[in-house]
């Protein structure tokens, strides 16, 4: 497998918000996940974030897991209303920005270790999207409460887009 290393000095902290160069995606399916993913591991890649690409393959499977097995916190209930009615339809249909923060408490849940090498992270989104596609089940977003399978599936292939977004051939 190929070389993967961040662009940020080891110590800094990138501001993803504040990033240019990222490739521009669309995946219609996990498959084109998957596809994207798997070029993108068999060449040499740098990222522009903070993160190495096995630490947003290890994010990612965790993320679609969670989409199942719940994601361990929920905003308070006006919030999700809010949310459900203002942004929801664009996070599902159109690219997310970068930059979000997981409430500490989460964290740990979706936060990749810094050690995750390429080929465990790898086999890891790849049993996530086997599981993703076999179980229907969905838990309620965080954000949104109840949604659709096709509403949970349209949000997280467009943050799988704007993580995937930030690796780039070397």
């Amino acid at each position: 497998m190929a070389t993967h290393t961040p662009v940020a000095p080891s110590g800094s902290t990138i501001d993803t918000t504040k990033v240019t160069g990222r490739r521009e995606l669309r995946f219609d399916t996990y498959e084109d996940l998957l596809a994207d993913a798997e070029q993108m591991a068999s060449i040499k890649v740098r990222t522009l974030g903070n993160w190495s690409y096995p630490q947003i393959l290890d994010h990612l499977a965790k993320s679609l897991n969670k989409m199942i097995d719940g994601p361990g916190f929920m905003l308070p209930m006006p919030v999700r209303f809010i949310m459900r009615h203002t942004v929801m339809k664009k996070m599902v249909n159109e690219a997310l920005d970068p930059g979000f923060k997981f409430p500490a408490s989460v964290a740990k849940d979706f936060t990749p270790d810094a050690t995750t090498e390429l080929g465990p992270a790898l086999d890891s989104l790849r049993a996530a999207i086997e599981r993703v596609n076999s179980d229907p089940t969905r838990a309620k977003h965080p954000g949104f409460g109840t949604v659709t399978t096709a509403e949970w599936d349209g949000f997280q292939l467009r943050h799988c887009e704007m993580h995937m977004s930030f690796v780039l051939p070397a």
